[in-house]
Formats: structure tokens, sequence, C-alpha cells
């Protein structure tokens, strides 16, 4: 079985909604083995792919690298306007 099945990492969600790691590296425009190795390694997606990404599978930004897009920064991005005390 491929290594994406056996993580709820979410990187493994978007390589599953991809179909599969040759798919999710076409998309990136990197070879099967490089996907392979990021998920043997539990890696991080990197920076520079997490909007196609996004954009590809609907797997939110805020799950793939939440070091960078954190929850909290999304809840402020919807702001309060018209919200009374």
């Amino acid at each position: 079985m491929a290594l994406e099945h056996d993580s709820d990492s979410a990187l493994a969600l978007a390589v599953r909604a991809a179909g599969s790691q040759s798919a999710f590296g076409r998309l990136l425009g990197k070879r099967q083995s490089v996907i392979f190795g990021w998920l043997r390694d539990d890696r991080p997606l990197p920076a520079e792919y997490v909007f196609t990404v996004e954009e590809a599978t609907g797997i939110s930004r805020h799950d793939l690298r939440p070091d960078i897009y954190p929850r909290e920064e999304a809840s402020r991005d919807i702001g309060m306007e018209g919200v009374r005390p």
C-alpha cells in the first residue's frame, strides 16, 4: 500500500486527492520519488507549493502548513464588522 494511505497528514490527504504520488508530482513538476520521500520522511509540503496544492486538491493551506498559515490568522482575516458587543 502507498504511504499516503497510511497517514492522515495534510500532505497525504492532498496526495490522495490528486489520485496518486505520480499525479501529485505532475501537479508540482516533481518526480514521484520526491513525493515519496516527503511522505516517507514526514516532511511538510514546501511553502512554494501550498497555494497550488490548495487550489488543486481543496486541502486548506491552514492544514498543509499550519506553521506558516495558522488558523488564528484566518479568524482575524474574517473580521468582526457589523458585530455589536
